[in-house]
């Protein structure tokens, strides 16, 4: 998990000088509306299914791409996860989670598709688990 965090915010790094010096070259593209920027919070809420349980999160840190009314959105994902625990000792039913994901918005409408990762546990293997979602942008 802390490999990934890693390889994600370093691929992160490596992308803002190639944002910032395209900002700053004359537009040649003849659709002045669309953009590529950076967000710390989107203003998004988005509730969904992953691993037979629900999630709600709130869009994080994120790279964004902007066309008129579409944005698709590639970051973090602060979540609260819902899902029942049937092993000894059992877990709380809500837990707070961090996963990694694509969120695409149209207008006030947002649909995802988030990654979580469970740990290893004495009865099954660590895994990434994708999920689906849906939500409301109100900005």
């Amino acid at each position: 998990m802390k490999k990934t965090i890693y390889c994600f915010l370093f691929a992160i790094a490596f992308m803002c000088p190639s944002v910032n010096a395209q900002n700053n070259e004359p537009k040649t593209n003849t659709n002045p509306s669309s953009k590529i920027g950076f967000s710390l919070f989107e203003g998004t809420v988005i509730a969904g299914y992953v691993d037979k349980g629900a999630y709600l999160n709130f869009v994080g840190p994120n790279i964004s791409y902007t066309n008129g009314k579409s944005k698709l959105l590639l970051g973090m994902l602060p979540s609260l996860r819902f899902k029942e625990d049937h092993s000894e000792p059992k877990n709380a039913f809500v837990t707070p989670n961090l996963g990694a994901g694509l969120t695409y918005c149209y207008g006030k409408v947002a649909l995802q598709l988030p990654f979580y990762y469970n740990a290893k546990t004495a009865t099954q293997n660590g895994k990434w688990n994708m999920g689906i979602g849906i939500g409301y942008r109100f900005k």
